[in-house]
């Protein structure tokens, strides 16, 4: 914490334009500050996180603190730790897109931290939600004590060498969590649970189950009192739990460190990261660019409205005091307007350069390829920057190819390197293992990595992220054990959330004591976690969907900061089952370069080994009649090195699935001259013989046929 004993132990000198933000220098500290629109600047010093006004406010000089938009100045004798915020004056005309207001306390843009104080749970008593185009903060200044600081950063740390390791996305298993959510219940057995020291603490974990890739949720400032429903179970206020709703791009939420030192959640992350790539695990960051928590004309002023509301906001065109709302979320973020286009940019390379994470996952993704008319671009410069960055060329970038304002961009997000969420992938995979009729020709296209997607734009399988639950649905126990939604703990009416799921209960809604019913339950979920796992592209699992966490039906759990949407990790024993054939298939899939090939199949026997790198068949053996096809999909995959671009051949695989309610006899293709087929895997056996170890799989007796069961997966591989 700043530590003064008098306002006279500061002097100002002009500063400089450059970086952004607050920098710490050898004798005090740098501020600079865009805006173009705002007339004057003032910088307000703070001596605690709860103080309700500055020891000392600096109003910026035009002719000695500016350059250009950039007003900047240095403050002599401040030191890490210092607390800040701005106010900036100019002209209060919504209808022409300015709602300055020098009064209103501003975050810095830049902000490396932010003190750990709500917002949203500490509004004055007086204050009143807008309910017209006016301020009614406009006419006094608003307190801080009820307002979260910005935190100056020493951005020093030992990072013992690490650096990025930018694993290819061929060879990659995402899993997506929730920072807090993964580590919070008392079940999780940790010293400081839902905070970043807590994840480091699953490293063991993690790597056991083979995961390369851990995605997690925003961890950027948000305030979780934004929400103010109540859950009409229990009478309490619900949160903004996901945390899609940010305060500060570059600030890692305070409340997600054990550390309670001032700007400490700044080390705790950089350390989780640093010990997570020791362990060979990456870190993707969920990030929010297309919208702020400062919400539409009834929102509350936070930062960028106040520092220039007319650049970094999409506004209507014909009324500029109302906010276009392509994010659902009340406003736009104006995300190729040249100014947002260069922040959004440097926060990337901060949290690359900086924070060391490996790569984002960038929600609402087509929201960044809107113009300031909020029109589809067909070459977004920001898209193009982010994926043609010097720094940022070999950072992961995945895109959720749709926003809420009726754009889908699936298989032609704009630019090459964008990696994509396969929507697509969920539903049809979905569909197929329900067991819907006519599905199988559309998984067939899934499974061999989405090539209708991809293909034509010269991307690879692995640009499809595949996926079956995300954050946003059922988890994987859910999805076997609801046929609809159950969200009446979130304040709605259960009308928030999907209701287009692709589920099945298979017979009683919610948990079951029927031993039948859970039996085709654990195997639904193996038979969807296989072919998840397995299939070409980029697999990403839910966190927890492992041992079947269950979310109690609730589809939409944004707001449940409690039992339901945190991990419950005792479900790791009692399913260990499933925990194990996860695990294997994990192991199974990164072991075979067939499984994870860096080109879309051609159909054709490049190796001249008298095998194409792919061939399907019907149940009786022959070529499938795709417009017939229905409940079962079987397919071989060539080992040949040539065909799977490495520097040896595999094994051949035989993969067979049967969503129909019957069993099916399989007529095998023959393995290759001198090979035998070996089963590895069956849904339908009883663990531990569902999956086999390498080097124990079942030599066939019979190698002309195989009896694959109701709701099962097998898989041969030739020896």
């Amino acid at each position: 914490m700043l530590q003064l004993s008098v306002m006279s132990t500061l002097s100002v000198q002009p500063g400089k334009p450059l970086p952004a933000g607050a920098t710490l220098e050898h004798d005090g500290v740098n501020f600079t500050l865009f805006t173009r629109n705002g007339t004057k600047v003032f910088l307000d010093i703070f001596q605690n996180p709860d103080d309700a006004s500055p020891y000392f406010t600096y109003e910026f000089d035009p002719q000695i603190n500016k350059t250009g938009d950039l007003w900047h100045a240095k403050i002599v004798g401040l030191k890490a730790g210092a607390l800040y915020l701005y106010r900036v004056d100019g002209p209060f005309l919504p209808e022409e897109g300015h709602r300055f207001n020098k009064k209103q306390y501003l975050f810095d843009p830049y902000a490396k931290a932010l003190t750990n104080v709500s917002i949203f749970k500490n509004l004055p008593p007086n204050y009143v939600t807008p309910v017209d185009v006016m301020d009614i903060e406009f006419s006094s200044i608003r307190s801080a004590a009820g307002f979260p600081k910005c935190i100056v950063i020493d951005d020093a740390f030992d990072w013992q060498g690490d650096k990025p390791l930018n694993y290819k996305l061929q060879n990659c298993v995402i899993y997506e969590t929730h920072l807090r959510g993964f580590t919070k219940s008392k079940t999780a057995k940790v010293k400081n649970p839902g905070t970043f020291e807590a994840l480091t603490e699953k490293i063991d974990y993690l790597k056991d189950l083979g995961i390369t890739s851990v995605e997690l949720l925003p961890i950027h400032e948000f305030d979780a009192y934004e929400n103010t429903n109540v859950n009409p179970k229990d009478g309490k206020r619900l949160k903004n739990y996901w945390g899609y709703s940010t305060i500060a791009f570059m600030a890692p939420k305070a409340s997600y460190a054990a550390s309670t030192k001032i700007g400490g959640q700044v080390e705790e992350f950089k350390t989780m990261v640093r010990e997570m790539h020791k362990a060979g695990i990456e870190i993707i960051l969920d990030i929010v660019f297309n919208h702020t928590a400062e919400g539409n004309e009834h929102g509350i002023t936070l930062n960028f409205r106040g520092l220039d509301n007319s650049i970094y906001y999409i506004l209507c065109s014909d009324q500029k005091q109302y906010y276009t709302n392509y994010s659902g979320c009340g406003n736009t973020f104006n995300c190729n307007h040249p100014v947002v286009r260069e922040y959004i940019l440097n926060c990337l390379k901060y949290w690359v350069i900086d924070m060391h994470v490996d790569g984002f996952r960038f929600d609402l993704g087509s929201i960044l390829g809107r113009d300031n008319k909020g029109n589809l671009m067909p070459n977004p410069p920001v898209l193009e920057w982010i994926a043609e960055d010097p720094v940022l060329r070999n950072t992961k970038i995945i895109a959720e190819a749709w926003d809420a304002g009726g754009a889908y961009q699936v298989g032609c997000f704009p630019g090459g390197r964008w990696a994509e969420w396969n929507d697509r992938f969920r539903d049809d995979i979905r569909r197929f293992w329900r067991g819907d009729d006519y599905l199988a020709t559309a998984a067939a296209t899934r499974v061999s990595g989405s090539s209708d997607l991809y293909s034509y734009s010269g991307r690879k399988p692995f640009h499809s992220i595949n996926f079956i639950t995300s954050h946003d649905g059922f988890t994987m126990n859910d999805l076997v054990c609801y046929n609809g939604k159950h969200n009446d703990e979130n304040g709605e009416n259960n009308h928030d959330g999907s209701d287009n799921n692709s589920s099945y209960n298979y017979g009683f809604e919610g948990p079951s004591m029927n031993e039948a019913i859970e039996s085709v339950r654990t195997r639904q979920v193996k038979n969807i976690m296989l072919t998840l796992i397995l299939s070409q592209g980029t697999p990403m699992l839910l966190a927890g969907d492992e041992f079947r966490r269950t979310q109690n039906g609730n589809n939409n759990a944004y707001c449940q900061d409690s039992e339901i949407s945190w991990v419950d990790w005792s479900l790791l024993k009692k399913n260990a089952e499933v925990y194990r054939f996860v695990k294997m298939a994990i192991a199974l899939r990164k072991a075979h370069p067939a499984l994870r090939r860096p080109e879309f199949f051609t159909g054709q026997d490049i190796s001249l080994n008298n095998l194409s790198d792919i061939s399907w068949f019907d149940e009786e053996g022959n070529t499938p009649d795709w417009e017939k096809l229905n409940h079962f999909l079987a397919f071989r995959l060539s080992g040949s090195q040539q065909e799977i671009v490495s520097d040896k051949d595999d094994n051949d695989f035989f993969l067979m699935m049967n969503s129909s309610v019957k069993d099916v006899t399989v007529q095998l293709p023959l393995p290759s001259e001198g090979k035998k087929w070996l089963r590895c895997v069956d849904t339908s056996v009883a663990s531990p013989g569902d999956f086999l170890d390498e080097g124990k799989e079942e030599l066939l007796e019979e190698q002309k046929i195989y009896i694959l069961p109701a709701r099962s997966f097998a898989i041969l591989l030739s020896r």
